[in-house]
């Protein structure tokens, strides 16, 4: 895991815990796992927008004519 061993992660645990205490480190874990999601999210989507009407808007746009 980007090469670092267990004593580094204690020492970043440590440092984080000391920075913002305990009761923050939940929400800023799940503030991180939930960016994470939509960072994948946004790039497995797929990009393209459809902007073909559909046969519905031409009925209706017809209609209003």
């Amino acid at each position: 895991m980007f090469g670092l061993g267990i004593q580094e992660l204690l020492i970043i645990l440590v440092i984080a815990l000391v920075i913002f205490g305990a009761g923050r480190l939940p929400e800023i874990g799940r503030d991180l796992g939930k960016a994470i999601k939509g960072f994948k999210r946004a790039v497995t989507e797929n990009d393209e927008i459809d902007v073909t009407p559909k046969q519905d808007e031409i009925e209706n746009k017809k209609k209003g004519e």
